[in-house]
C-alpha cells in the first residue's frame, strides 16, 4: 500500500463516530461493538435490522440514533392492516386547485423506524424496497427523492411467528447489517431499572452532530482508499459462500458492496485513509450472515449462518 494515493482523513470524523456510539450507550445498555456497528451502518449509508427478544431496547436504540445525529425521524408501527400508501404517501385530490396533491408518508425522513416489520404483509413490506435501494419513492409514475442521510431501521422479534410474515430474501439483502442487543449484564440491568423509573436518559439525550455534519462524515468515508487486493479479497469471501454446498443461496454482489462500504466506515472510525483486510474480516458476520439461505443439511444440523460465514472467512486467502 506504499504507492496508494493519499486521502486527507479528518480525525474529527472518527471522533464523531466514537461520540455518537458513546451517546447511544447512555440510553441502551448493549455491547459497545453493537452500538458501534449501528453507527457504522449509518455512515455507510446502509440500513439496519435489529433482531432480538421483546423488551431489550430495540425501539429505544433507533430513537437514540435519531436524537444523536439531530435528524428528522419517523416511526411506522407495522401491522397486518398497514397499507403501502401508509408508508410511502398518497396523492389526494384538492378540490380548491382541482388537481391531485402528494401527501408524503413517514418514509420521508432521515431515519425511519419500521417497528416489528415482519407483522405487515409482503405487499406493505415491499413499499420499502425502492426507497432502500434507490433513495426515492415513486407514486403514480412520479418519483420523489429522499433526503440525505436516509436510513431504515427495522425491528423484529425472532421468537414470534404466529401472525407474522418473514421478510423475503430480496428485502433482507437490502439491509446492510443485522445486530442483536441481548440481555444486559446484571449490574447494567440494575442501573437501567433506576434510570428508566426516575429520569429516562433518552429524554435528555443531546445531539452530537446534525444532518449536514453526518453527511460530511458519510462523504469522507466514501472517499476512503481501497486497494485492488482488498476488492479481490471481498470477491473471494462472498464467493466462498456461493460455493458452500450447505447453503441454498450465498452472498450476492450487493452483499460485497455493503461489506466494503461498512469496512470504509470502520477505517474512518480508526483514523485511517485505507481499508485493511482485518476491517473486512471483523465485519463479515454482521453484514453477510442474514443474507444467506441455509440448505436442508445445515437446517437439519442446526448450523447457524454465522458459523458458515466464519468458515468462509477462514477459507478465503488474505492479501498481504
Amino acid at each position: 500500500m506504499a504507492d496508494r494515493p493519499r486521502t486527507e482523513v479528518s480525525q474529527a470524523s472518527g471522533e464523531v463516530i466514537r461520540r455518537v456510539a458513546e451517546n447511544l450507550g447512555r440510553v441502551v445498555h448493549a455491547p459497545a461493538e453493537t452500538l458501534r456497528l449501528c453507527v457504522l451502518c449509518l455512515i455507510s449509508e446502509g440500513h439496519l435490522i435489529i433482531e432480538d427478544f421483546p423488551g431489550v431496547g430495540k425501539t429505544m436504540l433507533a430513537k437514540a440514533i435519531a436524537r444523536s445525529v439531530d435528524c428528522s425521524f419517523s416511526r411506522v408501527q407495522f401491522t397486518p392492516d398497514l397499507l403501502p400508501s401508509d408508508v410511502t404517501g398518497v396523492n389526494v385530490f384538492n378540490q380548491r386547485s382541482n388537481e391531485f396533491e402528494f401527501r408524503p408518508g413517514p418514509v420521508f425522513a432521515n431515519l425511519v423506524l419500521g417497528d416489528e416489520i415482519n407483522r405487515a404483509p409482503p405487499k406493505t413490506q415491499a413499499a420499502l424496497l425502492e426507497c432502500m435501494q434507490e433513495n426515492q419513492v415513486t407514486i403514480d409514475g412520479v418519483s420523489y427523492a429522499l433526503g440525505r442521510p436516509f436510513m431504515v431501521i427495522a425491528t423484529q422479534n425472532p421468537i414470534e411467528y404466529e401472525g407474522t410474515y418473514p421478510l423475503p430474501e430480496a428485502q433482507l439483502d437490502r439491509f446492510t447489517l443485522r445486530v442483536s442487543i441481548g440481555y444486559p449484564a446484571p449490574a447494567d440491568e440494575a442501573r437501567m431499572l433506576s434510570e428508566q423509573t426516575t429520569a429516562p436518559p433518552l429524554d435528555d439525550l443531546e445531539p452530537i452532530t446534525d444532518a449536514t455534519g453526518i453527511t460530511r462524515v458519510i462523504d469522507e468515508a466514501t472517499a476512503i482508499y481501497v486497494e485492488d487486493s482488498i476488492h479481490r479479497y471481498v470477491v473471494d469471501l462472498v464467493g466462498q459462500t456461493r460455493a458452500d454446498a450447505r447453503l441454498y443461496l450465498g452472498a450476492s454482489p450487493r452483499a460485497g458492496i455493503a461489506l466494503l462500504r461498512v469496512a470504509k466506515a470502520a477505517a474512518l472510525a480508526e483514523g485511517r485513509d485505507y481499508v485493511l483486510p482485518d476491517d473486512v474480516k471483523a465485519l463479515a458476520v454482521p453484514v453477510l450472515a442474514h443474507r444467506l439461505i441455509l440448505g436442508p443439511e445445515a437446517r437439519a444440523g442446526g448450523t447457524p449462518s454465522e458459523a458458515l460465514v466464519r468458515e468462509a472467512v477462514e477459507r478465503a486467502p488474505v492479501p498481504t
